[in-house]
C-alpha cells in the first residue's frame, strides 16, 4: 500500500471511529497519511480530535510531525477547543441533532492506558477526552498554559485514572520547572485527598518522564525521596498512598528508609496498598537484603487478594536469587486462577530447575500462543532439554 491509497486511509479512519490506537499506528506505518484531505474536508487527524481519544491522536499527530502547516495547527486546536468547551455529550448533539439520553460507558485503553467515557448519541459516538486532547496540542504546539489551568483540567475531571488527569500532570511534569515542583509541593498538606493525589502523581510524573536539563542539574530523585518518604508515614487516604508508593518505587536511590516503609505497610487493611510492598523490599540479583524480606513475600503470596498475590509473583519470576525459600512462593501460585499468574510461576520455576515446573506446566490449561510471550510459555520445555542434555553428559 502506497501513501496515497484510499483503502488505507479509510481503514484508518475506521481505526480511528473505534477508538484503536494499535490499529492506527500499524496502518500509519505501512503509510496511511494522518493528513489526507477527506470528502467531509477533514482529516484522519482532524476525526482522532473531534474523537476525544488522546493515544489515537497523539499517534496521528506523531506521523504528521513537521508537515503540519499554521493553519492545520489553528483548525486542530480550534476543534479541540470546541469540544473541550462544549463537552462531549452537547458536542455530539449539535453533530447530530439527536435529543434523547445519551449512552455512556467506561473504556480503558490499552493503547494509551488511559481511562475514558465513550459517549454515544444518534448513531455516533466519542471519547470524553478533549481536555487530554487540548492539552497534548498545546504542549506540542508550544502553547504555555499556568500551572493553575492545568491543574483546573485535571481537577474538573476528578477521576486519578481518566485522560484528562493524567495529559495535564504529563504537561507540568515535562517543563521541569521550579514553579512547576514548588506549587506541586504546596498542594501536599491540602485537606482535600483529590488534590494530594494530584501532588503525588505529579512527584512521580517528574520522575519518569524525559527531562531537557543537563544532567545532575536538577536533583529530582534526591529531592523527591526527601518529600515522599515522611509524606508515606502521614497519609492516611489510600488512593493517595498508592500515588506516593509508586513514586518510591520509582527512584534509583538506595535508601533503606523505603524499604521500611514498605515493611510498616504489608498488613495495611486497603489491597491497593499491600500491592506496592512487594517491589519496595530492596535486592540485589541475588539476595533481599532485609532477612524479613522473604517471609514478608511469603505472607502476601497468600493475601486474599489476587493483585497482591499476582504481584508477588511479578516481582519473583525473574529474579536470579534461586533459593528455595523463593522456588516454594513461586510453586504456591501455580493454581492461581489468572492464567499469566501460572504461567509466570512456572517460568520462574524452570529458570530456577525446580521439577514442579513440569506439573505446572501441565496446569496452565489452554494458551493461545499468540496473546502470550512464547519463551515464557516454553520455559518448561527448555528445563526438560536441560536435563535429557544433562542426562547424556
Amino acid at each position: 500500500m502506497t501513501e496515497a491509497d484510499p483503502e488505507t486511509t479509510d481503514a484508518l479512519c475506521l481505526a480511528v471511529a473505534a477508538f484503536d490506537g494499535r490499529r492506527a499506528d500499524a496502518l500509519l506505518d505501512a503509510g496511511a497519511d494522518p493528513l489526507r484531505p477527506l470528502p467531509d474536508g477533514s482529516t484522519p487527524l482532524l476525526r482522532a480530535v473531534a474523537s476525544g481519544n488522546a493515544g489515537v491522536t497523539v499517534a496521528l499527530l506523531r506521523h504528521a510531525e513537521g508537515r503540519l502547516t499554521k493553519e492545520e495547527r489553528t483548525a486542530l486546536l480550534f476543534c479541540a477547543r470546541h469540544w473541550y468547551e462544549t463537552s462531549a455529550e452537547a458536542g455530539l448533539r449539535l453533530a447530530t441533532g439527536a435529543s434523547g439520553p445519551v449512552e455512556s460507558r467506561r473504556f480503558v485503553d490499552d493503547f494509551d492506558g488511559n481511562v475514558y467515557h465513550v459517549i454515544t448519541l444518534g448513531g455516533m459516538r466519542v471519547c470524553d477526552g478533549h481536555s487530554a486532547v487540548l492539552t497534548r496540542l498545546e504542549a506540542e504546539f508550544g502553547f504555555h498554559r499556568s500551572f493553575d489551568d492545568l491543574f483546573a483540567r485535571a481537577l474538573a475531571r476528578a477521576d486519578g485514572e481518566h485522560a484528562d488527569w493524567w495529559e495535564a500532570t504529563l504537561a507540568l511534569a515535562k517543563r521541569s520547572d521550579v514553579e512547576s515542583w514548588e506549587a506541586t509541593l504546596a498542594l501536599r498538606s491540602d485537606a482535600d485527598p483529590l488534590r494530594r493525589r494530584f501532588a503525588a502523581d505529579l512527584v512521580w510524573c517528574f520522575l519518569i518522564v524525559e527531562h531537557s536539563a543537563p544532567s545532575g542539574e536538577w536533583p529530582w530523585e534526591r529531592l523527591a525521596v526527601d518529600v515522599l518518604l515522611p509524606w508515606a508515614a502521614e497519609e492516611t487516604d489510600p488512593a493517595v498512598l498508592v500515588s506516593v508508593l509508586r513514586g518510591l518505587d520509582s527512584v534509583d536511590v538506595d535508601d533503606p528508609k523505603i524499604e521500611e516503609v514498605g515493611l510498616t505497610l504489608r498488613t495495611h487493611p486497603d489491597p491497593r496498598v499491600r500491592v506496592q510492598v512487594p517491589r519496595m523490599l530492596r535486592r540485589t540479583r541475588h539476595t533481599y537484603t532485609h532477612p524479613e524480606a522473604l517471609d514478608v513475600l511469603a505472607t502476601l503470596a497468600r493475601d486474599p487478594d489476587a493483585r497482591v498475590r499476582g504481584n508477588v509473583c511479578e516481582v519473583l519470576y525473574e529474579f536470579e536469587g534461586r533459593s528455595p525459600a523463593v522456588a516454594d512462593i513461586l510453586a504456591g501460585f501455580l493454581d492461581e486462577d489468572d492464567q499469566l499468574v501460572r504461567i509466570k510461576a512456572v517460568s520462574g520455576l524452570a529458570d530456577a530447575d525446580d521439577p514442579r515446573c513440569v506439573e505446572g506446566a501441565r496446569l496452565i490449561g489452554p494458551v493461545d500462543r499468540a496473546d502470550q510471550d512464547t519463551w515464557l510459555l516454553d520455559a518448561a520445555e527448555r528445563y526438560a532439554q536441560r536435563r535429557t542434555a544433562a542426562a547424556g553428559s
